[in-house]
């Protein structure tokens, strides 16, 4: 549903926050799906409460920042005006 939502509203960046420990499953999925969708380009960010030790495998699944608890609203708008490129679309 979040790939063929992105697709459908030609999102730029997706923002996951996950809360229940499942973060191992679900953002490799999502990242995977998005991928299938074409929209390998699009920037994936999570948040929540995620491991350390985690973070390189979420990284090398596609996701590209992980923020953890305390981040504030001004640090993720800083990463989002210096990395979210408008996508090509064809």
């Amino acid at each position: 549903m979040i790939a063929s939502t992105a697709l459908q509203e030609d999102v730029d960046v997706v923002g996951l926050s996950i809360l229940s420990g499942a973060h191992m499953t679900l953002l490799p999925k999502v990242c995977r799906a998005l991928r299938e969708a074409g929209l390998g380009d699009v920037l994936i960010t999570a948040g929540g409460i995620i491991p350390d030790d985690d973070i390189p495998a979420l990284h090398e699944a596609g996701v590209a920042r992980v923020f953890g608890p305390g981040t504030t609203i001004g640090e993720v708008a800083e990463y989002l005006r210096a990395n979210v490129r408008p996508r090509e679309v064809a």
